[in-house]
């Protein structure tokens, strides 16, 4: 088994040219996760919503505009996180995900700290991100990294809206 020191953290799919499924794996079992927690348990991909399906079947398309990083154990994706690209306004940190064997190893801490320094480097002066409010353990993290909870922007139910400026 790796620890942290053997993750690297690195912008997909040009730093992971061997990662060509990069987040796609990682992306379903953060979709099925996230599923069966609302309730609304799925028993494979082909089940999940069509918004969340396409980025598992066609990451490439529906991130070309945004920034993928993917925390790497050897040649093994075992953690991601998405930043928005946005010309004007906030960042958008998403899709954070480390798979259950790594956790516990700062690489969900180190993902987002990436996530931020790539916004910082965009020009961005804020980032902003949603998690669902039975997410205790990612919303600690969050607010460890200096994000607070701010209004909503998202009329789903049972989200928190955190913003940081960097």
């Amino acid at each position: 088994m790796s620890d942290q020191r053997e993750v690297a953290i690195v912008r997909w799919p040009g730093q992971a040219p061997f990662a060509q499924d990069g987040p796609a794996e990682l992306l379903a079992a953060y979709h099925l996760q996230t599923q069966a927690e609302k309730g609304e348990a799925c028993a494979g991909v082909d089940e999940l919503p069509d918004r969340y399906r396409v980025e598992i079947t066609d990451p490439h398309a529906v991130f070309a505009d945004d920034v993928v990083l993917l925390a790497l154990s050897g040649d093994t994706a075992v953690g991601c996180v998405v930043v928005t690209a946005r010309v004007d306004g906030p960042s958008e940190v998403k899709r954070l995900w480390t798979d259950p064997e790594f956790r516990g190893r700062g690489i969900a801490s180190r993902l987002v700290r990436a996530a931020l320094a790539q916004a910082a480097e965009s020009g961005v002066s804020l980032v902003r991100l949603s998690v669902w409010k039975w997410r205790a353990a990612a919303i600690a993290l969050y607010e460890r990294l200096g994000f607070t909870v701010t209004e909503s922007w998202d009329e789903r139910d049972g989200l928190v809206c955190m913003e940081r400026a960097v």
